[in-house]
C-alpha cells in the first residue's frame, strides 16, 4: 500500500476515538482487522484503497476463513472493512478537489454485499433416558419437592419452554384430558398433550398447592410467598435438582425441551408432529434435533 493510503488508516482511528466515541478496545479491534486487510492487499499486488474491488474482498475473508479464523472472526473483519470504507467514502464526497488524495477514485464500498461463512449449528444439548430418569426421580418428602417434580417433568412431558410453563394457570391444565393448553412464542396458542407419569404428580401438586398459594392466586406453580414462580427460581430449582441428583453436566429448563424433541425423534416420532408440538413456526427449527 502507498504511504498516502495507509494515512487512512491513522486517520480512521481518531475518527473512531473522536467522532463515534469507540472504546478503545473497540479501536485497537478494528485496527488489527484492517491490519490483516493490508497484509492480504500487498501479498495481491493492491496498492491503493481505490483499487479494492468487491471479489478481492470475498477472496480476503475467504484466505482468513482457510487460515483457522471462525464465522464470527471473519463477519468481525468484514464489519471493520465496511465501516473503514463507509468513513473513506464520506471523506472522498466532503473533501474539496485535489484533497482526498488516493482515494478520489472510490464510488462504492467493495465489502458491502460479502457475507461471512455461515457458522455451523450447535447440536442443543440433551439428557439421555437414563440422566432424566435420575432427575426426575426425586423424593417427594416435602411440598417444594413435589412442586419441583411437577415442574420437572410437566417440562420434559410436554417440551414446554421456561415462558410458557411459568406463564401457566391451573385452569390451563385439564387433568382429565390430560393436555395443557399454553402461550407461546407470538403469542401463539397450542395443546399439548401431557404423559401418564407427569399427570400423577401434577394431581398431588394440585392437592398440596392451597397450602401455599393465595386464594386470588391463578398461577400453576407457586412459591412459598403465595404468588407466581419466577423463571430465575425455576432455574435455580432445576439446577439444585441436577446436583443433588449427582447428574455432572450444567442442567436448565430449556434441556428438559431438548431431551423431549430428541427422545421423539428417536423413538419414531414423525418431524412434522413434534414441530406442532413444540410450536415452531418453521420446520427447519425442528430439523436440527
Amino acid at each position: 500500500m502507498t504511504p498516502e493510503d495507509l494515512a487512512w488508516l491513522e486517520r480512521f482511528r481518531r475518527y473512531l476515538g473522536t467522532e463515534r466515541r469507540c472504546s478503545p478496545h473497540t479501536v485497537v479491534s478494528y485496527l488489527r482487522d484492517l491490519g490483516s486487510l493490508v497484509s492480504h492487499c500487498e501479498r495481491a499486488g493492491v496498492r491503493r484503497w481505490a483499487d479494492l474491488d468487491t471479489a478481492q474482498v470475498r477472496t480476503f475473508a475467504a484466505r482468513i476463513h482457510a487460515a483457522g479464523l471462525s464465522p464470527r472472526s471473519v463477519q468481525r473483519h468484514l464489519s471493520a472493512v465496511r465501516s473503514f470504507y463507509d468513513f473513506l467514502l464520506r471523506e472522498a464526497r466532503a473533501a474539496q478537489p485535489g484533497e482526498s488524495g488516493g482515494i478520489a477514485d472510490l464510488r462504492n464500498n467493495p465489502a458491502h454485499g460479502v457475507r461471512a461463512p455461515k457458522a455451523a449449528r450447535r447440536l442443543p444439548e440433551t439428557l439421555d433416558a437414563d440422566q432424566m430418569a435420575r432427575l426426575l426421580g426425586i423424593a417427594e418428602d416435602s411440598t417444594a419437592a413435589l412442586r419441583d417434580r411437577a415442574i420437572m417433568e410437566l417440562l420434559y412431558s410436554s417440551g414446554l419452554r421456561l415462558a410458557e410453563i411459568t406463564g401457566l394457570d391451573v385452569d390451563h391444565l385439564d387433568l382429565r384430558d390430560r393436555t395443557v393448553r399454553v402461550l407461546g412464542k407470538g403469542r401463539k396458542e397450542r395443546t399439548v398433550p401431557v404423559g401418564r407419569t407427569a399427570v400423577g404428580v401434577l394431581t398431588r401438586w394440585l392437592a398440596q398447592r392451597g397450602q401455599w398459594a393465595r386464594p386470588d392466586e391463578r398461577a400453576l406453580f407457586v412459591g412459598r410467598s403465595g404468588r407466581r414462580l419466577g423463571r430465575r427460581m425455576i432455574e435455580k430449582r432445576v439446577g439444585y435438582w441436577a446436583r443433588r441428583q449427582g447428574l455432572p453436566q450444567h442442567v436448565y429448563p430449556h434441556l428438559f425441551r431438548h431431551s423431549f424433541a430428541s427422545h421423539l425423534l428417536e423413538s419414531g416420532a414423525e418431524l412434522r408432529g413434534v414441530q406442532e408440538l413444540l410450536g415452531h413456526a418453521d420446520i427447519s427449527t425442528t430439523q436440527i434435533y
